[in-house]
């Protein structure tokens, strides 16, 4: 029997608890078989040990309700399990229109949080239909599948929400889209690596304070980032080339970021960078961490010495989300099928174009005006955003 036939006819629910051991999915179903019943609907889940069975099938074409139930309660007894079977009529009821996955990360994750967000989701108009834990570490991530309301309203009401709970949200569309997502686009100084590039070389041209308080101000949107930046580079005039290579070796990369990029590699995604940084970081980034796309901004060196100029096309904040768009046509994915992440202003096109924007530890503009925000220090917590478990993530890491 199909289950759209089991609509309205009677059936049991039969829910077996206990010490999980092996061989108990097996059992159960082994006793229910006696009784030529069809399976309508399964579920299990083990929680430190303890296991939750549910099983909803047909009444029995062999034998009576009374003996099923019977053999039922006499098979768990025997594994010293309990087992509760209730009666009732047809399938689960239908979910609500509207379903949205959203992943909660907590560092730590609390009862409170988790409970702002349940209330949140409801007073939205969904309805949880499923919770399951995606990662314990490096924070707590959490998915909800819910029905019953469209994704935007329900992301608006969690973002707006988020801060004050303590804990990140992301909510997307459910779908097969999801995992379609195919193509990351990261910001670089901030996010791929904690640093800011410029800020480096100014370091070695003794003007890195001048060069940090005009990046400042660039990232928090109150300079025109092209301005900007022809001002911070003039101050580099006069460098010896020989300074890229000790840049280099001074990038340090944000912790999860060979994790995130291995991940997703396995996974086959590809992944590209973009940065109002500069080519001469970014292209040998690309090369140690095998990215499938770079670009950035050129650093003008004559005769072994940086002119303070940059070369060729700027990559300012439409630039950015111009690569985005790029990049997704030359990996053959659909634009709403990208993921793009990033921390300053300059990003703020990119993350509105992508099918889902990801704040990395942001500016509050930023943060208000992102998909989502995460305000954790590890890079691949991004990954559980995608549905992408920890167990996914350390499998990758041993292929």
């Amino acid at each position: 029997m199909s289950a759209s036939q089991t609509s309205d006819v009677p059936t049991l629910l039969v829910k077996i608890f206990g010490k999980d051991r092996p061989g108990i999915t097996a059992g159960l179903f082994d006793t229910l078989a006696a009784f030529s019943v069809d399976v309508v609907d399964i579920e299990q889940v083990v929680t430190r040990g303890r296991i939750v069975l549910c099983a909803l099938v047909t009444t029995p074409t062999h034998g009576t309700e009374g003996e099923l139930r019977a053999t039922v309660h006499s098979w768990a007894e025997s594994l010293k399990m309990q087992a509760e079977i209730l009666s009732g009529t047809g399938d689960n009821r239908p979910r609500g229109t509207g379903r949205s996955h959203v992943t909660v990360l907590g560092h730590p994750l609390t009862a409170e949080s988790t409970a702002a967000v349940a209330a949140r989701i409801t007073a939205t108009g969904g309805n949880i239909d499923r919770i399951f834990r995606l990662a314990k570490y490096p924070v707590t991530a959490v998915e909800f599948a819910v029905s019953g309301c469209e994704t935007e309203p329900l992301r608006t009401a969690l973002a707006t929400a988020a801060a004050h709970i303590g804990v990140d949200v992301a909510v997307v569309s459910a779908g097969l889209h999801r995992r379609a997502q195919r193509l990351i686009v990261m910001d670089v100084d901030s996010t791929l690596i904690q640093d800011e590039v410029i800020e480096l070389f100014a370091a070695h041209a003794g003007c890195e304070p001048e060069v940090a308080a005009v990046t400042e101000r660039a990232m928090r949107g109150e300079l025109d980032f092209e301005q900007s930046l022809h001002a911070r580079v003039a101050l580099l005039a006069g460098l010896d080339a020989s300074v890229v290579e000790k840049v280099r070796t001074e990038v340090r990369l944000t912790p999860g970021a060979r994790t995130l990029i291995r991940t997703l590699k396995q996974l086959g995604y590809q992944v590209g960078v973009v940065s109002g940084g500069f080519t001469q970081v970014t292209d040998d980034l690309r090369e140690r961490l095998g990215l499938d796309f770079a670009s950035a901004n050129t650093l003008e060196i004559v005769d072994g010495k940086l002119t303070g100029r940059v070369t060729g096309e700027i990559v300012d904040r439409a630039g950015k989300a111009r690569l985005l768009r790029r990049f997704a046509q030359e990996a053959g994915v659909p634009l709403e099928q990208t993921v793009a992440i990033g921390d300053g202003a300059n990003d703020l096109d990119m993350l509105n174009a992508a099918g889902l924007g990801v704040a990395f530890n942001a500016k509050p503009v930023v943060r208000e005006a992102a998909h989502t925000a995460v305000n954790v220090p590890f890079l691949d917590t991004v990954l559980y955003l995608l549905g992408i478990t920890r167990e996914e993530v350390e499998a990758a890491g041993l292929t």
